[in-house]
């Protein structure tokens, strides 16, 4: 074995270029290479050290390059990244780093870092505020998927300004009272409807969920629409539902009327009356005021309908019954008025009508009840006429009642009663007084009704007006006839004066008590005695003789009459009738 064969291989941590060119030199010596050779292989190898070196000096240049790249795009990134943020007095100042390029690389990315942070930060907040406008933009708009899908939204990041971020804040805040404005809407439309379609049994969720499908979603999976459209639909919805609930209720009220009318003309009893009785309370109910479940429901009006119709029925059988109640009915309002109507012919009439068969039993039923209706409206223009002529007749009971009062002698005894008397007395002076008034505008009413009407006023089928003329001139004959009483009284006072100057004798005391009371008399004065139309004419005082010629008495006894009635002394009366008196 040769020697080069055993050496050892160099050591590569020691091998150097001069080494590795000794040891080549030795190679090249063992082998007897020539010199051409070997100057040909050491510039081959000087060119390949040459393309070595040239190829590290280019890998150098390209690195510094782009670490001058990299340098000048983050300073460039976090200028932009400062002009967006527009707060530049928030950061470091960016001034112009010093030393080697790696050094400056070095001082720059903590800032840029630094700023990348706030700029995310930022970012973030823009796009949670633009993802809340999208969607209630979206649900504004009735866009359901848009708004479903804004979980994430593009926005231009040159602009992060607080300004700019304050100016959607804004518009959110808008979009959000605006929201809310529609979702007031959106709940009383659906309040509203879902009480219209409550009453009047109606399937709520088939509504709204034709109107819109996101508001037929119980499970709330998507947001509700809110959008113009939408809530114009509900409304339209909702003022139909209304005219609806208010044709219902004017059938059913309408139904309802004509039952209770069935009810009372043919005495329903109340245990058939039940069933319906919330139709009787509609009647008089208000739309607003009708909100009671199913109380409106097309099932419900039916029902209603066919016990109208079954009562309608009924009634055709019992028409005649019904009829001769609506006679009855008039008949009583001409009794209340005191209208002159032969209502024993009319109802002979009307049962020959019937029995006929030649007319229809219901348009005559309604010409009943236009009859009543004129009749009610002819007793109510004579109401005012009626209820004078109760007064004036009512004083004129309490006048009679206080002449029968006046009569008795017995009046001041402290008798039962006698202080209620008393009042009563009092109370009737001051009544009659009133009387001459009363019946002047009796009559005043009674010419302006006969005026307006062009008739005759009839109470109980004599002519009202000469009635009170009778009145007033039976009125005048008493006044009369008690003045003339008055006169004689006097005269026989003072002839039994005139007799007891000359004779010195009184009149018997058994006979001046036994005419203390006469007969006829109320000795309570509770009620009066005799008729109306004797009390008119009081019989006169005194008696008269075949010829005509007053008796004279032959003494004191006999010129006193049984019927004596001592009378105050006070000729007022005469003077004026009309002035009450206290007794």
């Amino acid at each position: 074995m040769s020697i080069a064969q055993t050496r050892r291989p160099p050591d590569p941590s020691k091998t150097t270029c001069a080494s590795l060119l000794e040891e080549l030199q030795r190679i090249w010596d063992e082998i007897g290479e020539n010199d051409v050779e070997r100057d040909k292989m050491l510039l081959q190898l000087e060119q390949e050290c040459l393309d070595v070196y040239r190829r590290k000096v280019d890998q150098a240049s390209k690195y510094k390059v782009k670490l001058h790249q990299e340098l000048a795009d983050a300073e460039k990134e976090a200028i932009d990244i400062i002009s967006a943020l527009g707060d530049p007095h928030s950061f470091t100042r960016l001034d112009k780093p010093k030393g080697s390029l790696k050094e400056q690389m070095s001082a720059i990315d903590p800032l840029l870092k630094d700023l990348r942070h706030k700029k995310e930060e930022r970012a973030k907040e823009f796009s949670e505020v633009q993802v809340q406008i999208i969607s209630i933009c979206g649900e504004i708009s009735g866009n359901v998927q848009l708004s479903k899908s804004a979980t994430s939204t593009r926005f231009d990041e040159r602009d992060l300004t607080w300004k700019r971020l304050a100016e959607l804040k804004a518009k959110l805040e808008e979009l959000r009272k605006d929201k809310n404005v529609r979702l007031q809407k959106l709940s009383n439309y659906l309040r509203l409807i879902h009480e219209l379609s409550a009453v009047m049994s109606l399937d709520f969720l088939k509504i709204i969920t034709e109107v819109h499908p996101s508001l037929g979603d119980s499970t709330n999976s998507q947001p509700k629409s809110m959008s113009n459209e939408t809530l114009a639909r509900l409304a339209g919805s909702a003022h139909s539902l209304t005219q609806l609930k208010q044709e219902r209720l004017q059938k059913l009220q309408d139904l309802g009327s004509t039952l209770v009318e069935l009810w009372n003309l043919m005495d329903i009893p109340k245990e058939e009356r039940k069933r319906f009785d919330n139709v009787a309370r509609l009647i008089s109910a208000s739309v607003d005021e009708v909100v009671d479940r199913g109380v409106l429901a097309i099932e419900y009006i039916e029902q209603v309908e066919v016990e109208v119709e079954r009562l309608d029925n009924l009634k055709a059988s019992k028409m005649k019954e019904l009829i001769l109640k609506k006679q009855d009915e008039l008949e009583q309002v001409y009794k209340n008025a005191h209208m002159d109507v032969d209502t024993e012919s009319a109802r002979q009439i009307l049962i020959s009508i019937i029995d006929s068969g030649s007319v229809n039993l219901s348009e005559l039923f309604v010409g009943m009840d236009d009859q009543i209706k004129k009749a009610k409206e002819e007793a109510l223009s004579r109401k005012d006429i009626l209820e004078r002529l109760d007064k004036w007749t009512f004083a004129s009971e309490e006048e009679n009642w206080l002449e029968d009062y006046e009569r008795d002698q017995n009046r001041y005894s402290a008798g039962r009663g006698a202080h209620k008397n008393l009042k009563r007395a009092e109370k009737a002076r001051i009544l009659i007084s009133k009387m001459p008034s009363m019946l002047e505008a009796l009559k005043s009413k009674v010419n302006a009704w006969e005026k307006e009407k062009g008739e005759i006023f009839l109470y109980d089928k004599a002519p009202l007006s000469q009635t009170l003329e009778e009145f007033s001139a039976i009125r005048l004959d008493r006044e009369e006839e008690k003045r003339k009483s008055r006169e004689q009284k006097k005269q026989q006072e003072q002839l039994t004066t005139e007799q007891e100057m000359l004779f010195g004798s009184r009149p018997s005391p058994i006979r001046t008590g036994s005419t203390k009371k006469t007969s006829g008399q109320n000795s309570t004065g509770n009620t009066p005695s005799g008729t109306q139309v004797n009390k008119h004419f009081p019989s006169r005082l005194g008696s008269t003789s075949k010829d005509g010629k007053k008796e004279t008495p032959k003494n004191g006894a006999e010129g006193i009459p049984i019927n004596y009635v001592a009378l105050p002394k006070d000729d007022s009366l005469t003077r004026n009738p009309s002035t009450p008196t206290s007794p």
